[in-house]
């Protein structure tokens, strides 16, 4: 079984603790957001759990528990981007902490396993595509040897992120801007010895070298489980 922790909220930066207390116990219970009448109870002993992968902007809290997970297989996929507080009111100074914990994480359980997470990318008056280019290179240039792998997306316009992103008069893609964006990102990533992937995109971008990611990398996992697994989707 693969434990995703997880995509609904931020569990190393605000529940680790919570979170280290559930795998003492060995198991977690989890209500359906779509029926709050709903609660799984979810194993999470080593000997069920294959994998767990961390969603996160801020692992930091959870940089001095990893000798709790010494019986799991795991890695983080860490969220990274240029963002000021106008659209990342919760996550601290990049330049004066975020980065540092990047490579702490990095030095502590290897590049091959801290995936790093540019996305998603938004356009407005501010945040330009001359600015992302900008800020994308230098982001790239210090995380340079402390990840392998980085994944891009671009905003889709769903009702609640139009409601949360009313202030920011954020613009629409068409493919011209995305065409852009991907290609000079692709040319970086190379330039840092960087592997680039899309997340959730229907655009085909191969012939810049960037594949379509899986929310679960499945071929990380077998890497770090040295085996082969039989996943359904």
């Amino acid at each position: 079984m693969i434990i995703s922790a997880s995509r609904r909220t931020d569990i190393p930066a605000f529940y680790s603790d919570w979170f280290i207390n559930r795998l003492k116990e060995g198991f977690v219970l989890v209500r359906n957001p779509l029926n709050i009448h709903q609660v799984s109870r979810i194993n999470l002993s080593n000997d069920v759990v294959d994998c767990i992968v961390f969603w996160t902007k801020n692992p930091e809290p959870m940089l001095d528990k990893l000798d709790y997970l010494q019986e799991y297989n795991y890695y983080f996929q860490f969220t990274l981007t240029s963002y000021q507080v106008d659209v990342e009111k919760k996550v601290p100074s990049k330049g004066k902490q975020i980065i540092s914990t990047f490579k702490k994480l990095s030095d502590l359980i290897g590049p091959e396993k801290v995936i790093w997470r540019y996305d998603p990318i938004l356009l407005n008056k501010k945040y330009t595509i001359e600015y992302h280019l900008k800020n994308y290179e230098k982001l790239a240039k210090v995380l340079s040897g402390y990840t392998d792998k980085c994944i891009i997306s671009f905003l889709d316009f769903y009702s609640k992120t139009t409601k949360n992103l009313k202030d920011l008069d954020v613009e629409n893609f068409d493919y011209e801007k995305i065409i852009i964006i991907a290609k000079k990102i692709a040319e970086i990533a190379k330039k840092y010895n960087l592997k680039i992937e899309t997340c959730a995109e229907k655009y085909e971008l191969e012939n810049f070298g960037i594949k379509h990611a899986h929310c679960i990398d499945s071929e990380l996992i077998e890497k770090i489980v040295n085996c082969k697994l039989n996943l359904k989707k």
